[in-house]
């Protein structure tokens, strides 16, 4: 048995050497599938895993003495790294300050985005945390200001056809299936996004992509966890921030290529392979504007159970 994903079906194949194992049990103690064991003061395979060998790469990680190796879904020893020093990563404090001076920039100057600083934001984005190993997150660049607006011309030209969507017979029809809370996303946001973004491009104005010298698109595949193009995203965004640069997440369009013929049609044009759960655009530039202040936000609730 073995968890599926887009890009592998099988399990992982976890290699024990008995010259170099001391039985620490380091190995069994991080494996959560419990496929890993030590009898005799030697590691090996468990009887009873939940899944069989899901490539997370703990065991691999964590063994002092190298012993064990893991092949397959996607993963193979030469994929172990050395760890930086902790004293190069960022405290807290220069993580907070870092998260405190991130604002949404929609307002880009025309510098292009060289090439090598995508190359480190997609490297940032390579240790991401996932539901279920390998990632099912598939990243779309577009590397030029002409490329990201095309995407929104196109994404503004599919929705033309789409308006019937936020059309009062059809969100009527569709309250007692979806509910309230639905119908008030759809009147109250959905449609006065989309007659926002047709109108303004009739006037040649973009209010999709805002006309950013590069962007992101993050997705998954049917098999992948929700979240993780989610986390992915904001890992790019928070690279970008360290590197200078400036991102806004659009949410917007995401969930309106989803379904139907005339999404997939869209989806094909523009080289997206799958239809997923969720999803974000990552609009990636220069900034143009500087702020001044920063603004502490909100949460919903903050609850301690103890």
């Amino acid at each position: 048995m073995a968890i599926p994903t887009s890009r592998t079906h099988t399990i992982g194949q976890v290699h024990f050497n008995d010259g170099l194992c001391d039985g620490c049990g380091l190995c069994a103690e991080v494996c959560k599938d419990f496929g890993i064991r030590i009898v005799e003061g030697k590691a090996g395979p468990a009887p009873s895993p939940i899944f069989g060998c899901i490539g997370c790469g703990h065991c691999m990680a964590i063994c002092p003495r190298q012993a064990i190796t893991v092949d397959g879904r996607c993963l193979s020893p030469a994929d172990l790294s050395d760890l930086p020093d902790r004293r190069q990563t960022a405290g807290y404090d220069e993580l907070l300050a870092l998260l405190q001076r991130r604002r949404s920039i929609r307002e880009f100057t025309d510098q292009a985005v060289a090439p090598e600083l995508i190359d480190r934001i997609v490297e940032a984005v390579r240790t991401a945390p996932m539901g279920l190993p390998p990632s099912d997150v598939h990243l779309l660049i577009f590397d030029s200001r002409e490329r990201v607006r095309r995407l929104a011309v196109d994404f503004c030209s599919y929705l033309k056809g789409m308006r019937w969507l936020t059309a009062d017979w059809f969100l009527t029809l569709m309250r007692p299936f979806w509910g309230k809370a639905s119908d008030r996303l759809f009147r109250d946001f959905v449609r006065p996004l989309v007659n926002a973004y047709t109108g303004a491009m009739e006037r040649g104005e973009n209010l999709v992509t805002y006309d950013a010298p590069a962007a992101i698109y993050f997705y998954g595949s049917p098999y992948c966890d929700p979240a993780d193009p989610v986390v992915a995203a904001t890992y790019a965004m928070l690279a970008a921030e360290s590197l200078g640069l400036g991102t806004c997440m659009i949410g917007g369009m995401h969930p309106l290529i989803q379904h139907g013929r005339a999404a997939r049609r869209f989806r094909e044009a523009q080289g997206i392979r799958h239809a997923s759960r969720e999803g974000l655009l990552l609009l990636v530039g220069h900034p143009r504007v500087a702020y001044r202040r920063g603004i502490r936000r909100s949460l919903a609730a903050v609850e301690y159970h103890s």
